[in-house]
Parts: C-alpha cells; sequence; structure tokens
C-alpha cells in the first residue's frame, strides 16, 4: 500500500521545500513519545537513506524509514487549515487510538 500524498498536501510540501530553497523531499516516520506511545516525526531531507522507501506523489519525494513503515503503511497525508491552524493530517488506518490531545497515537 505505502504512502500517498493529497494534491493539497504536495503543493504544501513544494512551497516549503521551495521556500527553504534545498531539499530532496520530506522523511515521516514515528517515535516512542506521548501518552499513547508513538508519534509522527517530520523532517526535510537533504541526503536520502539508502534503507529508506521512497514515495512520490504530483513531485512531491516522501522517505519513510523501514521501522516506522510498519506503522504508517496504508496513510494517507492531506494538508488541512482551520482558521489559523493549518499543517499536515495523518489518515492512518493502523491507529488504534489517540491521546486525548491528538498528540500520540497507539497501533
Amino acid at each position: 500500500m505505502g504512502i500517498s500524498v493529497t494534491a493539497l498536501a504536495a503543493e504544501h510540501v513544494g512551497r516549503q521545500l521551495a521556500a527553504r530553497g534545498r531539499g530532496e523531499g520530506i522523511r515521516i516516520g514515528v517515535k516512542t513519545s506521548g501518552c499513547s506511545g508513538l508519534a509522527y516525526v517530520l523532517e526535510f531531507v537533504d541526503q536520502p537513506d539508502p534503507a529508506d522507501t521512497l514515495f512520490e506523489t504530483d513531485g512531491v519525494r516522501v522517505f519513510v524509514d523501514p521501522k516506522s513503515l510498519v506503522y504508517l503503511d496504508g496513510t494517507v497525508v492531506d494538508f488541512s487549515k482551520e482558521g489559523l491552524n493549518e499543517g499536515l493530517e495523518f489518515k492512518n488506518p493502523n491507529v488504534a487510538g489517540e491521546c486525548g490531545c491528538g498528540e500520540s497515537f497507539t497501533v
């Protein structure tokens, strides 16, 4: 299945990379954190890791490390804007529960 990125999210990431002036794409991963156990981690990628799996949508490259892919497989990355808040949103079919503040999840 992999990771997919909506057109809105791809546009947002493309703008961020252009403003930054460099980068191969973004890396999405998970780390142990929060009350539920796992949290998403995002970072710009200047030098891809050969172990990463690459997904590309609308010209945006998304890199995922092998350990995180187990938790992220099937995830759709979208962009949302509500009032003054905007950012990437993860629609992850593997999530079994989230903490009350929405900062972490469990599978």
